[in-house]
């Protein structure tokens, strides 16, 4: 197996967050970049929001993803605002929902990414507790946090394992391509949460007895930075909200 898929490498991460910083970060993305909200001010700064993921990955000295989300996000954003209005008919339906789709979802994911890539579950978890979160949501987000990164392990192995016998995307036989990775992936996924329940079990989660955590978590000067760059969305949404009424 392909280890360190989406894993967090705690001696190579970069410059360090507390995972309450990205988890406020990841949020405030989904509200003012894929959800749209706060109006034509909060717009007029949402392609500097989406510039954050790429500057988070920079710091965690993740070059490749960090300019790789950078060419697909200005691709689409200026595709977007630049070519939508130039084209008609169905090549502008196509270009508009995908470059729309792409500008909006993409910081999202990418904040995700990078929120899984550099947060272990313990650093998780202790700061879920700092935050008083009930166990009923910690204990099934602390599963999800390491389901994807194994189910991402488990299936590069599964298509090394076919391309060693020779089936690859290139055959003609397309049913056996699908049915050899998503057969041995299902399996796997089943197996793969009932080991993860048992894991956060075996760990103290959900017990009588209130878990303690040796994780040290704590705000630092950069979490003072980019909580302060997500204030402001939030600050020009209530002006503007202030100035209706």
């Amino acid at each position: 197996m392909q280890g360190n898929i989406l894993q967090p490498d705690v001696e190579k991460r970069g410059v360090v967050f507390d995972p309450r910083t990205k988890m406020l970060i990841l949020i405030t993305l989904a509200i003012f970049v894929l959800g749209g909200s706060g109006g034509e001010k909060v717009d007029r700064i949402g392609p500097f929001l989406c510039m954050i993921p790429f500057v988070l990955m920079i710091l965690a000295r993740k070059w490749k993803t960090a300019f790789t989300y950078l060419v697909l996000y200005l691709a689409s954003y200026i595709s977007f605002m630049y070519l939508g209005v130039k084209t008609t008919g169905i090549v502008n339906f196509i270009l508009l929902a995908v470059c729309g789709i792409f500008s909006r979802f993409l910081p999202g994911i990418m904040m995700g990414t990078y929120l899984i890539e550099t947060t272990t579950v313990s650093e998780f978890i202790a700061a879920m507790s700092k935050l008083h979160t009930s166990e009923k949501i910690t204990i099934p987000l602390s599963v999800m946090f390491r389901f994807f990164p194994t189910v991402a392990d488990e299936f590069s192995s599964i298509n090394s394992a076919m391309k060693m016998r020779g089936i690859t995307l290139g055959e003609k036989n397309v049913g056996k391509m699908v049915e050899y990775r998503m057969v041995p992936l299902m399996v796997c996924l089943a197996k793969i949460g009932e080991e993860l329940n048992a894991a956060a079990l075996t760990r103290g989660l959900g017990g009588d007895v209130r878990r303690t955590n040796i994780c040290k978590i704590g705000f630092h000067l950069q979490d003072f930075i980019f909580l302060g760059i997500c204030l402001v969305p939030y600050i020009l949404w209530f002006i503007d909200l202030i100035c209706k009424i």
